[in-house]
């Protein structure tokens, strides 16, 4: 026979251990009948985290995301919610979850006295047929005791040309501007065919979705109607402060131009918030790739601008804030005429490494590279800057990297042929043929929109003070006399200012 000595205490642990389960087991029995004592007083009334739960503009047919709003109990007693539903769910497209239930309508829920529940709330909108949005409205409706009480619903609805599982454009084709386009998945434009974009076009893109074009993309815009392509989220996130996902980079993918692509023409034309920004397949530097003007192309979560042997001509335009380079340029032919290329600040980008600007003579993939010669890179009255230092040891540095061998980076005409004409370049003081009348070291200043908060939002015209004011090439700045926002640069007291962007006085705000 065998003996066990167990220890009084250990037994006495076990059997309260045992007596509290039973005790949680039979309680949560209990309770799954609802609450059996609750107040009847109609002046006992339910209390809401919001009035109004408000969603930012929804597309037709594309389902919102979801928000969500507390119904609290003040009380110091139960109460039993009689019913919970939709005022008009057929109509306006609402659906609620309440508590973790789905429906339209919701009997005797029960809340425990100073407790509280979820409502979770959806919305699609049905297509208006009309140009601008529609406000679409409906109520959550709460009875308790005989009283009612409501949260009211409120969305704003936008038709859309929706183009969804991969659509490609095989002829001579134009996006009209009567209602904005919706990419959900990538559009393609086949080779030999040229798409034409109306001035004020919108093309919201979705997450991951791309811009391919093989054949001609023409988008024309105005300065007061530009074409813009953006993500196709309109709602916020929230980090620190609450910023629009407009201002978060990489929420689509990027415009992608093939081998087989000439003669494209940006003018009016706002880009940003995608991955990659404009990629440029390896093309033919002796025939034009794109055109550039009076555009921004910002915020991107990778590079913004690479081309590979291309033709590229770009002027009075911004290219800025990148979470890798800003732009890069391998090879082929380019002129950049009073543009600012800067990354300034970027949510998410603490760590950036890459400078502003790179001119490359070789593209490198893996462990091969590919010679391409840089026929040429002219630069005039630009700024390239960005959060580096213009202290160096090398002999280039700060947000310029020259990729070639040492024997070139001070010049070839032949391979390695750039130039930099009245531009303020973020590098160490250059005494070089190929810097005529440039500014070095201390960063232009600019102008901040916004409120403090609102620390990625910038605004690149230059302040008062600011580096750079009236030292353009005034015989460069004739054959482009306004800025993108119309501001006449030969009229300036100053003289004209280097950048995209024309410098205007600012008057002093009184603290």
């Amino acid at each position: 026979m065998i003996f066990i000595k167990v220890k009084k205490d250990v037994i006495m642990t076990g059997w309260m251990l045992f007596c509290i389960s039973a005790c949680c087991f039979f309680y949560a029995l209990s309770g799954c009948d609802g609450i059996n004592d609750y107040s009847t007083n109609p002046n006992h009334r339910l209390a809401f985290s919001v009035d109004t739960l408000s969603f930012d503009t929804i597309f037709s047919t594309v389902g919102s995301t979801t928000k969500q709003f507390m119904v609290y109990n003040p009380n110091s007693e139960a109460l039993r919610i009689e019913m919970v539903l939709l005022g008009n769910p057929e109509k306006s497209g609402f659906r609620i979850n309440v508590d973790g239930r789905k429906g339209d309508l919701f009997r005797n829920i029960d809340i425990w006295k100073k407790d509280s529940l979820y409502v979770s709330v959806e919305v699609t909108v049905d297509p208006n047929g009309a140009r601008q949005p529609l406000i679409v409205e409906d109520s959550v409706l709460f009875y308790v005791n005989g009283v009612r009480q409501s949260v009211l619903l409120q969305a704003y609805g936008q038709d859309v040309h929706l183009l969804k599982g991969g659509t490609t454009i095989t002829r001579d084709t134009a996006l009209v501007a009567d209602i904005p386009y919706l990419i959900y998945d990538s559009l393609k434009i086949a080779e030999g065919a040229t798409v034409t974009v109306e001035e004020g076009a919108v093309m919201y893109m979705h997450s991951g979705a791309n811009l391919i074009v093989e054949g001609t993309i023409k988008a024309k815009g105005t300065q007061d109607r530009p074409v813009v392509i953006r993500g196709d989220r309109l709602d916020h996130i929230k980090t620190t402060v609450v910023l629009p996902y407009d201002l978060t980079p990489g929420q689509w993918g990027g415009i992608r131009f093939g081998s087989s692509s000439f003669e494209n023409e940006f003018d009016y034309v706002v880009i940003r918030n995608g991955m990659t920004g404009l990629t440029f397949s390896e093309s033919q530097p002796d025939r034009m790739k794109i055109s550039i003007r009076n555009s921004q192309i910002t915020n991107m979560g990778n590079n913004l601008l690479t081309a590979v042997n291309c033709h590229i001509e770009a002027s009075n335009s911004e290219f800025t804030n990148a979470r890798d380079s800003t732009l890069t340029l391998i090879g082929g032919k380019h002129q950049f005429t009073h543009c600012t290329i800067a990354t300034l600040n970027i949510l998410g980008g603490r760590g950036i490494n890459s400078p502003s600007l790179i001119l490359s003579g070789q593209r490198v993939a893996g462990e091969n590279s590919t010679p391409y010669p840089l026929k040429q890179a002219f630069f005039d009255n630009c700024i390239v800057d960005g959060g580096h230092s213009a202290d160096s040891t090398r002999l280039f540095g700060g947000e310029i990297l020259f990729d070639t061998e040492e024997q070139n980076m001070q010049g070839n005409s032949e391979t390695f042929n750039y130039r930099f004409n009245s531009c303020f370049v973020k590098t160490a003081r250059q005494n070089s043929e190929r810097f005529v009348n440039c500014l070095f070291v201390n960063s232009p200043s600019y102008l901040k929109t916004g409120t403090k908060d609102e620390e990625y939002t910038f605004d690149f015209r230059l302040k008062n003070g600011s580096v750079g004011i009236g030292k353009a090439d005034r015989a460069v700045s004739e054959h482009y006399p306004v800025d993108r926002y119309g501001v006449d640069r030969l009229s300036a007291a100053e003289g004209a200012s280097i950048g995209a962007y024309e410098y205007v006085y600012q008057e002093e705000k009184e603290n």
